[in-house]
C-alpha cells in the first residue's frame, strides 16, 4: 500500500478531492498525514473529518527558507511516504528539499504549462487574450513550474470571463485531474523518460498523462 503525505496552506479543496476520490475508488493507498504551514488553514479541519492525522510546521517565524524546509522534511519523513502531494501549498521550496523527494513530489498549477508560470495565472491569461486556459499536474523540480507534465485539462476562455469565473472553471478541472494523476502514481504507472512522463497501460486508464 502506497503512503501519501499532502501539504496545504489553505482550504484544501484539491486535497479533499483526492481524499474523496481515493475513498470512492478504493485505492491501494493511504493518506498518512496532511501538513500545513499555517495553523489556521481550513483544510486541516477537512482532513480531520476524513480521519487523517494533521500537523502544522509553521512558516511564519522561521529563520529562513532552508530552516523551514528542513523542519518540514523532518515532519514528512516521520511518515515515510511514497508520494508527497502539494495541494495549494503556497511556498517556494528549496532545491535541497525538492531533490530529497525527486520523482515523488507532485504539484498542480492553474495554467497550461509552460504558459503562465508563477502567480496570477487567470488574470494574465485573460489579459493575454488566449482562447484556452487550464491546469497542469507536474512533478516538482528545482526550477519553478517546469517539471515533467503528468496531466492537463483545458477550459475555454469566454469573452465575458472575469478572473473569478475563469478560476472557478479551472478549479473544477483541477479536482478531476489531480486525483487521477495521484491514482496513476499509486498504481505505479508513471514513468519519467528523458524528461517526459509516460503512462504505462492499465485497466484504470481514463485519460492521458
Amino acid at each position: 500500500m502506497k503512503k501519501i503525505v499532502i501539504l496545504i496552506s489553505g482550504r484544501g479543496s484539491n486535497m479533499e478531492a483526492i481524499l474523496e476520490t481515493a475513498r470512492r475508488e478504493k485505492w491501494d493507498s493511504s493518506v498518512v498525514a496532511v501538513i500545513s504551514n499555517r495553523p489556521d488553514a481550513k483544510g486541516l479541519e477537512v482532513a480531520a473529518r476524513y480521519g487523517v492525522p494533521t500537523a502544522v510546521v509553521a512558516s511564519r517565524g522561521s529563520a529562513d527558507r532552508a530552516s523551514f524546509d528542513a523542519a518540514l522534511q523532518r515532519e514528512i519523513d516521520r511518515h515515510a511516504p511514497d508520494l508527497v502531494v502539494l495541494a495549494g501549498f503556497m511556498r517556494i521550496l528549496t532545491p535541497a528539499f525538492v531533490a530529497h523527494y525527486e520523482g515523488r513530489l507532485l504539484n498542480i498549477h492553474p495554467s497550461l504549462l509552460p504558459a503562465f508560470t508563477g502567480l496570477d495565472t487567470h488574470a494574465r491569461a485573460i489579459a493575454a487574450g488566449v482562447r484556452f486556459h487550464g491546469a497542469t499536474v507536474h512533478f516538482v523540480t528545482a526550477e519553478l513550474d517546469v517539471g515533467p507534465i503528468v496531466d492537463q485539462a483545458v477550459v475555454p476562455v469566454l469573452p465575458d470571463d472575469s478572473e473569478q469565473t475563469l478560476a472557478r472553471r479551472v478549479l473544477e478541472q483541477e479536482h478531476r485531474i489531480y486525483p487521477r494523476a495521484v491514482r496513476h502514481f499509486v498504481e505505479g504507472r508513471l514513468r519519467i523518460v528523458q524528461g517526459r512522463v509516460m503512462l504505462a497501460p492499465g485497466a484504470a486508464n481514463t485519460g492521458s498523462a
